[in-house]
């Protein structure tokens, strides 16, 4: 049940308070003084305050609930304050009501209007506390993962990589092979050296071999290494990743474009250990833990007889699925900074660019926007102008998604209707509360 604490010095302006909110199923606090009022904050959970403008018979300046809001203020920056005023000072609460009060009602008040009003902060209220109540688990979660595991000094702050992550940890340790999934850029080597720091082969090599970046005649030279003379151009004998990763993890990113002939030896490494290097026949043996990569579908290449799904399913012991960055917009915001030099920074226009922005190229198109924004800047303040960026036809903005309203549609509503947030929320189809949530994510402010 949502509580209202009523600070007024006149017992029947409370008793007919209580009455009211008794009828909706809330509950009433009440004082008769700001000190008492002040008190009673410290010891219980408040959802609303309602507070009077004076409490003295001969006081009517407005001078003591001016004192009385500055200081709930204050203590309780977030808490929602109505003021009942009386026509001889009104002026004060409409001053109050640009410094940060809720609303104001005139004495005698309307029921209606008044209930109207209440009902909408409480809701709006308990949608912050709840949302405070996940930030406050966020933050052990994350502060247990940073005093637990090596992170590798990843930057994050949006929920769906904080359940990436926690996965990644909490799989590090066993033997099983991992495969990272996700488009490209979205981080999928600083997965894999997490789960290397926090594997019990930590203190032991890691090696990453990008599948994609060599010619198919070469990858299994540089997978089970060669013999001179394997192939031309082999003057020496070489090792390959495997045994350089001996005792430690190997990574091969874009293991979709592994030739056949090359994953016929890499399942058979994975199932005995035993490989031999190229144009060789003594028997090598290994002990790896392998962490690997895609950003294809490999179902649909088994279908297609390009992947073999005995090799698939050695590899998907545990799938980690890495979204793009525009599905993880609070990562954006903490990712641009992290890649801006000491001395730069972002102004209000680039961070709201920065949000509405699809981000096809994910952290690295990130990386490299900052970087050369960075560059061209030619103020400590990076500009919207800076960032210089281009969407790509049919790029949807990093914080919309398909089934939900981006910052730009959330401020076009609020400013159509004034700022009143049961109007803007009917119009973009979300409830107030999903509304409120998205203000405090997207860092709108509400006036």
């Amino acid at each position: 049940m949502p509580t209202i604490l009523v600070i007024d010095d006149n017992p029947s302006v409370a008793t007919a308070l209580e009455v009211l909110f008794s009828l909706h199923d809330i509950g009433t606090l009440r004082a008769e003084t700001p000190q008492e009022g002040l008190a009673r904050l410290q010891r219980h959970e408040v959802d609303l305050v309602i507070q009077d403008m004076n409490f003295h018979a001969d006081t009517t300046s407005g001078e003591e609930g001016i004192a009385l809001f500055q200081q709930i203020r204050a203590q309780h920056p977030d808490l929602p304050v109505i003021l009942l005023t009386a026509w001889t000072h009104l002026e004060s609460a409409l001053e109050l009501v640009r410094a940060g009060a809720a609303d104001y009602l005139a004495k005698p008040w309307d029921d209606r209007k008044l209930m109207a009003t209440v009902n909408n902060l409480l809701e709006l209220a308990v949608a912050h506390r709840e949302l405070s109540r996940e930030r406050a688990g966020e933050r052990q979660r994350r502060a247990a993962l940073l005093r637990d595991h090596d992170l590798r000094g990843l930057v994050f702050d949006d929920p769906a990589s904080e359940t990436t992550l926690s996965l990644a940890c909490q799989v590090a340790r066993s033997d099983i092979p991992v495969l990272i999934t996700g488009p490209n850029g979205a981080g999928k080597e600083k997965y894999a050296e997490i789960l290397h720091a926090n594997s019990h082969v930590r203190n032991g090599p890691f090696v990453a071999l990008n599948c994609g970046a060599l010619p198919a005649d070469l990858i299994e030279a540089e997978l089970f290494g060669a013999e001179a003379g394997a192939y031309t151009g082999a003057n020496k004998a070489r090792e390959g990743k495997f045994e350089t990763a001996d005792g430690g993890t190997l990574f091969l990113d874009e293991i979709g474009t592994l030739p056949l002939a090359g994953q016929v030896k890499l399942l058979r490494v994975l199932e005995t250990g035993r490989f031999e290097r190229l144009g060789g026949n003594r028997e090598r043996r290994v002990s790896v833990r392998i962490v690997s990569a895609t950003n294809a579908d490999l179902a649909a290449q088994i279908a297609d007889g390009r992947f073999r799904e005995d090799l698939f399913y050695r590899l998907n012991g545990i799938e980690l699925r890495l979204p793009p960055l525009a599905q993880r917009p609070r990562d954006i915001l903490p990712l641009a900074r992290h890649f801006l030099p000491a001395g730069k920074h972002l102004g209000e226009d680039a961070e709201r660019a920065l949000l509405r922005h699809g981000w096809p190229g994910n952290v690295r198109e990130l990386r490299n926007t900052m970087q050369r924004a960075a560059l061209l800047a030619r103020a400590d303040q990076i500009s919207a102008g800076d960032l210089a960026l281009q969407t790509a036809p049919g790029t949807p903005p990093s914080v919309a998604g398909s089934d939900e309203p981006d910052r730009a549609a959330i401020e076009a509503a609020l400013d159509r209707h004034g700022g009143v947030l049961a109007q803007a929320a009917a119009e973009l189809g979300l409830s107030r509360q999903a509304l409120y949530r998205r203000l405090d994510r997207l860092g709108i402010r509400r006036e």
